[in-house]
């Protein structure tokens, strides 16, 4: 087998097998989720290359171990301990081991386990999972991190049924998922209408059991539950996707909602949340709770009075409205100076700013909802996709520059 053609630096992930011929189904599954950012290395050369360094990209060492390796378990052992001291996080694949080598090899420092043939997801899932944890060497001096991210909750309203805010959410996590591959930032993105929510439709993921049990048992909310309750899309995106069956939007109380979301902050960087279009009783705290508040409407009058009666709820309610942006979907072009006018109007007349305007992408938009991608999988050029790269630059680079400050 010919070694991938991948720069070093670009590696994310070691696989070390004393065969990785042995385990097809494992590369064709790092195939389809990493695009080619991982490297195999033989068992017998693993541990030199670990402590001979690697590129920035590297988080993870896959350890994959057969019945043969059980002969000489030291040489995986060596592995694993290099891979830990060094920081890495590691995940253990074991095929035909006995609970004696694998008990051996998770208590030296092997951070999760899978047992070959992977289950469908589990792959992911446990990337997912590992990527989550905040890890330090064990030689360096300061003491391992907490998970405490404090990330950016951003949610996403549509002010009217239909005018893009879940695909517009979808796309916005996405482009900052891409955005953080270099850095050692998280995205997640929670569906957070328990009646209706396409989030997996526009990324074609199951909806899980586990999040009926997560939101129907708030007391249990905590890391280990909404781990268990999230997916991910291609690794680099963790997705709470709303329940398999039709819930009622009340099922969770606001200070539920809130131990929801800390949890969430704490292991991600940027939580994007897809709201309901009903105002329920813990869209308050929500509001509360986020960075910036994305209110999505087309220029029609079915969003111009809905917005009103938003507007008035907030107002009426004491909430902090200064925190909503409103976004223009299907916006006018440059040369439709007709549609500008009827933008410029509408703006007046609610008495708002219309922060972003979201052009129409056309079909390519409803065929990529369709096809269960994201823009920038199915049409990367296309017109919305650039503008809501531009939205995720944008608050990319505030947060970026908010830590620079707070490093001076």
């Amino acid at each position: 087998m010919g070694l991938l053609k991948i720069k070093a630096d670009e590696t994310e992930i070691y696989v070390i097998a004393r065969n990785i011929d042995e385990f097809p189904a494992l590369t064709d599954d790092l195939n389809r989720e990493l695009s080619g950012q991982w490297a195999p290395l033989a068992l017998k050369s693993g541990e030199q290359a670990i402590k001979g360094g690697a590129g920035p990209e590297l988080e993870i060492a896959i350890v994959a171990v057969g019945p043969e390796d059980e002969t000489d378990l030291s040489t995986a052992v060596r592995v694993v301990q290099a891979a830990r001291d060094h920081g890495l996080k590691v995940l253990l694949i074991a095929k035909d081991v006995s609970p004696v080598a694998l008990h051996q090899l998770l208590r030296v420092g092997a951070d999760d386990f899978a047992p070959y043939p992977l289950p469908d997801g589990a792959l992911s899932e446990s990337i997912t999972k590992l990527r989550g944890l905040v890890k330090q060497p064990l030689n360096d001096p300061k003491t391992a991190k907490k998970r405490n991210r404090n990330g950016l909750v951003i949610p996403i309203y549509s002010v009217a049924g239909g005018v893009g805010g879940s695909t517009f959410a979808v796309n916005l996590a996405w482009e900052l998922a891409l955005l953080v591959k270099k850095t050692d930032k998280r995205v997640c993105i929670l569906d957070f209408n328990f009646q209706y929510g396409s989030v997996s439709t526009y990324l074609d993921l199951p909806r899980r059991e586990a999040i009926y049990e997560l939101i129907s048992d708030p007391a249990s909310i905590d890391h280990d539950t909404l781990s268990q309750a999230l997916t991910s899309y291609k690794t680099r995106l963790a997705v709470l996707t709303a329940p398999m069956d039709t819930l009622p939007l009340d099922i969770i109380a606001p200070d539920d909602i809130a131990k929801l979301i800390h949890t969430a902050q704490a292991s991600y960087d940027f939580v994007i949340v897809d709201m309901p279009q009903a105002l329920v009783s813990w869209f308050e705290q929500v509001l509360r709770m986020s960075e910036t508040f994305f209110a999505v409407m087309e220029v029609d009058m079915r969003s111009a009075q809905n917005c009103l009666r938003f507007l008035r709820a907030l107002k009426a309610e004491d909430l902090p409205y200064e925190k909503v942006q409103f976004c223009l979907n299907r916006a006018p072009g440059l040369t439709d100076f007709n549609g500008k006018a009827r933008a410029k109007r509408l703006a007046e007349s609610l008495g708002v700013e219309i922060n972003v305007m979201l052009p129409d992408g056309g079909r390519q938009v409803t065929s990529a909802c369709d096809e269960g991608l994201p823009l920038a999988e199915s049409a990367p050029k296309n017109a919305l996709r650039r503008e809501i790269k531009s939205v995720a630059q944008s608050i990319f680079d505030a947060v970026i520059a908010e830590k620079a400050a707070v490093a001076q």
